[in-house]
């Protein structure tokens, strides 16, 4: 055999096996992520009596399954979800209509200030937002916006708007501007051009940034769980929350993973109608020419 031979052999063995400890490393990863998911998932479905067992039953048989923890979670259950999904859109539409002209205006006018203006606006995004919670729990209690949904929109919208405007100004700094020129030249004037040209443009960034501010106000916990003291206005976390301390001798394992898997489902449906947005807005600029 010769020695090119070998020397291809040799490579094709090194690519083979390169790429069996590629899939390695993904399946791992895969498993790693969505087996804390499957687990809340499996618990959901399993008796009291198969969640206690010892050692664990990781595979319950049919008669080790039952639907009597999502059925124990009541019709009310579905208020929360839709508390939590009022807070979580409005906020979300507030953010990105405030964020993005924001953003543009930081993305394409030359204005005084500007680097100050980003610095305070990173500043602000990297800033514990849990450390506002005196202060705005003053603030409500002065005003009297307690047990109301304005308490959690505008706290909500005010965190996620610096992370919005920098995503969005990464994002329109990307597009060209000769786009906007040529829309100019041919009449757009400067609200129509954003509107019929530049927004169309940004829907994957939209739907990407709208989507992680969504997220965070539909799980946020210590402002709903403060802010609202009215059981039928709690939002998913403290219903969940709530569920934890109806029992002074046992930890409701099967309604917890119940109500945890329902609170959830929203959001996979979402990103799962969502998905091929969401990777347009997170590749958006990262191939040029």
């Amino acid at each position: 055999m010769s020695v090119a031979k070998k020397s291809s052999l040799k490579n094709k063995s090194s690519i083979k096996i390169g790429r069996i400890i590629l899939w390695i490393s993904v399946v791992l990863t895969v498993i790693f992520c969505l087996a804390p998911v499957l687990w809340q998932l499996l618990t959901s479905f399993k008796t009291n009596e198969a969640i206690s067992a010892v050692p664990n039953v990781y595979f319950p048989s049919p008669n080790q399954l039952t639907f009597e923890h999502y059925f124990s979670l009541g019709w009310g259950f579905l208020r929360y979800i839709f508390n939590s999904a009022f807070v979580s859109i409005i906020s979300t539409i507030i953010c990105l209509g405030i964020g993005t002209p924001a953003a543009y205006v930081l993305a394409r006018l030359k204005i005084p200030g500007e680097n100050i203006i980003i610095a305070c606006v990173l500043i602000v995004s990297l800033f514990p937002y849990v450390l506002l919670f005196l202060g705005l729990l003053e603030i409500i209690r002065a005003i009297g916006l307690g047990n109301n949904y304005i308490a959690l929109i505008i706290p909500y919208t005010g965190i996620n708007l610096p992370l919005t405007i920098l995503v969005l100004r990464s994002f329109f700094q990307q597009l060209p501007k000769d786009i906007e020129d040529s829309a100019k030249i041919d009449g757009y004037n400067t609200i129509s051009m954003l509107w019929n040209i530049v927004l169309p443009l940004t829907i994957p960034a939209l739907v990407t940034t709208g989507i992680l501010t969504f997220i965070f106000a539909w799980n946020e916990f210590i402002f709903a769980l403060t802010f609202i003291t009215r059981s039928e206005m709690y939002t998913i976390p403290v219903a969940v929350a709530q569920i934890g301390g109806t029992s002074l001798f046992e930890i409701p394992y099967g309604p917890i993973a119940a109500a945890t898997v329902t609170g959830t489902f929203p959001l996979v449906i979402l990103v799962l109608i969502a998905q091929r947005r969401i990777v347009q807005g997170i590749t958006a600029g990262a191939v040029k020419g």
